[in-house]
């Protein structure tokens, strides 16, 4: 196995990767049919994730492992949130909760990030790579299945 960490994160995530994409949501959405109702779910869970681990990797931006990979030029959280103020309106985070996944998710970065900080480098690396890549086409099927201008509920 290669040291590249590119590659063994791709090789190490495969299984759940090919699990994720033949999920209900996920193979509809992928097929163009995107429900607005389960995209805002999405969106909402997406920032708590984000709001968590960018709030852990500001929080260990000095660790000697976390530093390398530290770019706040790819933070999540405001886009989350200007996407969330166009499904929900200004009172968004009256509005707002994280799904029991999303709960263990975010406790998990929690419990990294107090043990072992470096282990968020790939937590990092994996959303933020997904989001460089595979969201931008995710992005595309959302705007067209969802009638959405530019920008609109896609930042």
């Amino acid at each position: 196995m290669s040291t590249n960490l590119a590659t063994k994160l791709r090789e190490g995530t495969k299984k759940s990767h090919t699990m994720a994409e033949n999920v209900g949501f996920v193979k509809c959405f992928l097929k163009g049919t995107v429900e607005k109702t389960s995209y805002r779910k999405l969106v909402s869970n997406l920032y708590f994730v984000y709001s968590t681990m960018e709030e852990e990797m500001e929080r260990h931006r000095e660790h000697p492992i976390v530093s390398k990979i530290y770019f706040q030029e790819l933070d999540r959280k405001k886009s989350l949130e200007q996407d969330l103020c166009y499904y929900f309106g200004s009172n968004w985070q009256q509005q707002v909760v994280p799904s029991v996944a999303t709960k263990e998710y975010v406790q998990r970065i929690k419990d990294i990030s107090e043990k072992e900080p470096e282990l968020l480098v790939a937590h990092s690396y994996t959303r933020y790579l997904g989001d460089l890549s595979g969201g931008q086409i995710l992005k595309k099927i959302a705007q067209r299945g969802m009638n959405l201008s530019d920008g609109q509920g896609t930042a």
